[in-house]
């Protein structure tokens, strides 16, 4: 089986920087053993104008199917010569896919040190299959199937059909389609596309489905998947139609779904201050609710806020992180929890104080972890730093055994995007299932929002956002939480804050009590 890629090149590259973006020299002509067969990458053609790779895949058709165990396509059972005569060693299927990952694993991760300018950047792209399998049936023409998977994601597609005989065209065509597609793409993300579709093109995996198969569709899905018109039937047929396998899948798809944010924009957008403007004097003002045992000291932290926030001409995102990181230190938290990490930039701030050893960052977009684990460059660091990082796929309004054991968890503008009677939910898988010691929630000031003219009366700064409280909003829904799971909790604003309407975003430290015994223990 085989496929190309061609790309030409422009005034500010060539196109033999493919070679960079593949990670294979266009002079050299190389081979790679597969589990079944050997792959060669070699170059046809390698001009500054154009460049195309070229990826052979020779399949041991005898060695499929002692793999195989004597079973046809689809782990069913097949005739004798059937399991040596088929197209497996020519048609493009999943065993392409699969020498896909394996020989391009830095390109399919959209890595490219040499020039990592160009593998985040559509570069023109043609990709070329000459025999693909697009059997027609309940999901359309073959042909027709090709296009509806493909053009969604940006591609001009060219699926002609092949003869089932060039000597005898009234034996119609087959069910094979010579493709061709052109567009402007990432590389990286050119590369998951195909990783994804030809084993749905093909319907049929050559090796046995396992659970861990839903974790590499969302993998490679990530960013186009969970918005594709066809994501039922790339799912269904993907994960071989293994239904509990694509219940769960479409479960996590919707998910991510719903959480599908431009986390950009939200950094820009959510609690946004002018970059020209300086922020007042700091005075955070506390209110630690009353109670014993209460571990965070009211002036410590405002002391610690306070200098880490005061007289910067900086964004207030930079702000509310530096706010975070101080109240996390005054509180001594070591192992902390980032819930509804995003992209990872407060993972990124803690990162820099070897204070905190363990920082996990929890996620429902799929999507979102990807960029975060690139932007954290977590496959670059050593094995001692990357083992102070984690992160988790996982919905905020439900338990999770996996978040428990922590010295403190973040809610970093998080509440504000959940809808009013999931609430309870959340507080209650943070405060009240997880119990971390230390829980520092940030969230816009409602109030605040008259102060710029660009925002129109009455809108919330962010489409996603259900809700904005005023101050006393938060603080009465603070200490009511507090009350309910055994914390006390102090205030304090980020930001410049404003003599009539306070500061843009608005924090809480929630400190948990001490049991009567947990005292006693202590008094020995």
């Amino acid at each position: 089986m085989f496929l190309t890629v061609t790309t030409t090149g422009t005034d500010q590259w060539p196109a033999t920087d493919l070679g960079f973006l593949l990670h294979k020299h266009p002079d050299k002509a190389q081979a790679f053993s597969t589990a079944h067969g050997t792959a060669h990458v070699f170059y046809p053609e390698a001009d500054p104008e154009r460049c195309t790779a070229a990826l052979l895949l020779e399949v041991d058709p005898v060695g499929l199917v002692r793999r195989g165990r004597g079973k046809g396509r689809g782990g069913a059972p097949d005739y004798a010569l059937a399991q040596y005569v088929n197209d497996r060693p020519y048609a493009a299927s999943s065993l392409l896919a699969v020498a896909l990952a394996g020989v391009f694993k830095s390109a399919l991760k959209g890595r490219c040190d040499a020039r990592p300018e160009l593998a985040a950047t559509p570069i023109p792209l043609a990709i070329e299959i000459p025999t693909l399998p697009a059997k027609s049936g309940a999901d359309g023409d073959g042909p027709g199937l090709v296009r509806r998977l493909f053009e969604p994601l940006g591609w001009d597609v060219e699926a002609e059909p092949i003869p089932l005989d060039a000597a005898f065209p009234q034996w119609g065509d087959s069910h094979y389609v010579r493709l061709r597609l052109t567009g402007r793409q990432r590389l990286g993300d050119a590369l998951s596309q195909l990783y994804v579709l030809l084993p749905v093109l093909d319907d049929a995996k050559h090796y046995w489905v396992a659970p861990d198969e839903v974790d590499k569709l969302l993998q490679r899905g990530a960013g186009w998947l969970a918005t594709h018109p066809e994501h039922a039937l790339i799912t269904r047929r993907y994960l071989s139609r293994r239904w509990s396998l694509a219940r769960e899948a479409m479960r996590q798809l919707e998910l991510a779904r719903l959480a599908e944010t431009d986390d950009v924009e939200v950094e820009e957008l959510d609690n946004a201050v002018p970059q020209d403007t300086a922020p007042e004097q700091q005075e955070p003002d506390f209110e630690a609710a009353a109670g014993a045992g209460a571990e965070v000291k009211e002036a410590e932290v405002e002391e610690a806020v306070a200098k880490e926030t005061e007289a910067k001409a900086v964004p207030l995102a930079v702000q509310r992180r530096e706010a975070i990181a101080a109240a996390l230190r005054a509180a001594g938290a070591a192992r902390v929890l980032d819930l509804g990490c995003g992209e990872g930039s407060l993972i990124a701030e803690l990162l820099k104080d070897p204070a905190f050893t363990q920082v996990t960052g929890v996620e429902v977009s799929a999507r979102a972890l990807m960029v975060a684990k690139r932007r954290l460059r977590l496959d670059r660091m050593t094995e001692r730093q990357a083992a102070r990082v984690k992160l988790l796929q996982g919905a905020l309004t439900y338990t999770d055994d996996r978040l428990k054991g922590y010295d403190a968890a973040v809610l970093s503008e998080v509440v504000e995007h959940v809808d009013p009677p999931r609430l309870p939910a959340l507080e209650y898988a943070v405060l009240g299932a997880a119990q971390p010691r230390t829980v520092v929630v940030t969230t816009p000031n409602v109030e605040y929002n008259v102060r710029w003219e660009w925002l129109p009366a009455g809108q919330v700064r962010h489409a996603d956002h259900r809700f904005e409280w005023t101050r006393a909003e938060f603080r009465d829904w603070a200490a009511q939480a507090a009350e309910n799971y055994g914390y006390t909790v102090a205030f304090a604003p980020v930001g410049p804050e404003d003599p009539e309407v306070g500061a843009p975003t608005q924090m809480a430290v929630f400190t948990k009590q001490e049991t009567k015994q947990e005292q006693e223990a202590d008094a020995r």
